[in-house]
């Protein structure tokens, strides 16, 4: 397990926690007796010295990258960068050791932002990955010969090519069940989801995805027509109102609007619409019809394909799912004014 100081103590000991707990732990809470443990976890660092990972942590590796020049798998736990900055050249001595032991023989996988660093390595060059939704556009722009997966928990379509990658920073459960079937059977993977109570993600990512917004300081007249869809996206056909008040003709407006935030003024209007349509699923009582007219479509039929597309729920199955988490709160907040 490859870590640094920009990666997480959650993904790290959980990670670590869990696999080494392989083989021993089921048996001694079903028998009583410890089993034998199945798998050798390393944690391993560019210089194999004691640092601060985020949250100021102590971590301790177990050496240095120097000192392994072998391994059935190597996980590059996730290496936090900011959405908009690409860890471009940061990373040379943990590239080549990545590329060595991937031509030795070893899978290579990552959790969330560690796919960057496979990025950055060029392991990735034509293939598809998993990595934290908010760096889809990041992908896009830095690293185009990478087909990001924004909706996938595990993508497995490299797995043949011994490159396995998973989506946010709890997605390492995937991963290591994943790692745990491989390598030492269903059987194994099966008990030691049941000793953590490791479910997973169904429905994938975008149901927890939100849009990333940066708004164009290189032009401040796709700035203004960004602010202007902030306040009017529900009205009607808001892109020709937009070339409209931006004086811009609608070609040279979808020119200027794609260069300065990466997406085209539909597809801008669309996901605003959407993050729209969420906050009233998720927090008010209103028939999807309504929630529909709310943010600017007429035809609710239309309104529930283009959700679906972009979240991967339904309006109905997106409001169920989150109404859960506040419900918790909720019961939470009760239990507390009872006490």
């Amino acid at each position: 397990m490859l870590a640094a100081p920009q990666s997480s103590p959650a993904v790290l000991f959980g990670l670590y926690d869990v696999l080494f707990s392989v083989g021993a732990v089921f048996s001694d809470m079903t028998v009583g007796v410890p089993g034998t443990e199945s798998m050798r976890v390393m944690i391993a660092s560019e210089d194999g010295k004691p640092f601060r990972c985020i949250g100021d942590v102590l971590i301790e590796p177990h050496a240095a990258i120097t000192a392994i020049d072998h391994a059935d798998a190597v996980i590059v736990c996730d290496m936090y960068t900011p959405i908009h900055q690409a860890p471009i050249g940061k990373y040379p001595a943990i590239c080549e050791w990545l590329r060595a032991l991937h031509a030795s023989g070893a899978m290579i996988a990552s959790v969330c932002s560690g796919a960057l660093v496979l990025a950055e390595s060029g392991l990735l060059d034509g293939r598809q990955t998993a990595a934290h939704w908010a760096y889809s556009e990041l992908f896009s722009q830095s690293y185009p010969k990478v087909r990001m997966r924004r909706e996938s928990v595990l993508c497995l379509a490299e797995e043949a090519d011994r490159i396995v990658t998973a989506g946010g920073v709890t997605s390492w459960q995937e991963l290591a069940i994943y790692l745990i079937a491989r390598f030492c059977g269903q059987q194994q993977a099966r008990e030691t989801a049941k000793v953590h109570l490791l479910y997973g993600h169904d429905g994938g990512q975008l149901p927890f995805a939100a849009m990333n917004v940066q708004v164009a300081t290189s032009d401040a007249t796709i700035a203004e027509c960004q602010r202007w869809i902030s306040a009017n996206y529900a009205m009607p056909d808001p892109i020709e109102r937009l070339a409209e008040r931006s004086g811009l003709t609608p070609r040279t407006l979808a020119r200027r609007f794609k260069t300065a935030t990466g997406r085209t003024p539909i597809d801008y209007v669309q996901s605003v619409r959407v993050e729209e349509a969420k906050r009233i699923l998720e927090t008010e009582v209103l028939h999807t019809d309504g929630v529909s007219a709310l943010v600017g479509y007429e035809d609710p039929a239309s309104f529930r394909r283009m959700f679906g597309a972009r979240v991967g729920l339904s309006p109905a199955a997106y409001r169920r799912k989150f109404a859960r988490v506040g419900a918790v709160a909720a019961q939470g907040r009760t239990q507390e004014m009872k006490d």
